[in-house]
């Protein structure tokens, strides 16, 4: 008896196909959304390995409980700053990448 060959495509042919290529706006903003989200179930992950509830986190950063919620179902909404309190408050170190495109221009 033959076997059927399964097809396989890679993740990125996926998302291309799906979502859009690379520096196409739904693609962008595909990547933004799950940028915010890791970063929402990160700041999740570190608070409870500190044995923290939403609640305590909110007092050590100065916010109420519902905007940490808020930061870890999604951190789309928070500024910098904020995110930069957040791991400072779990004594958790967080970087960030830049990316430069080769085409930049300077405007005089």
């Amino acid at each position: 008896m033959a076997t059927k060959e399964i097809k396989t495509y890679s993740l990125a042919k996926m998302k291309d196909k799906y979502i859009g290529k690379v520096g196409i706006t739904d693609q962008d903003e595909y990547e933004y959304e799950l940028s915010m989200v890791v970063l929402g179930k990160m700041i999740k992950f570190v608070r409870q390995e500190r044995h923290l509830t939403q609640e305590e986190l909110g007092k050590l950063v100065g916010v109420q409980k519902p905007q940490i919620s808020k930061l870890e179902s999604s951190a789309n909404s928070a500024t910098i700053d904020t995110i930069l309190k957040v791991f400072s408050s779990l004594k958790a170190e967080i970087n960030f990448n830049v990316k430069l495109e080769d085409n930049f221009v300077k405007l005089a």
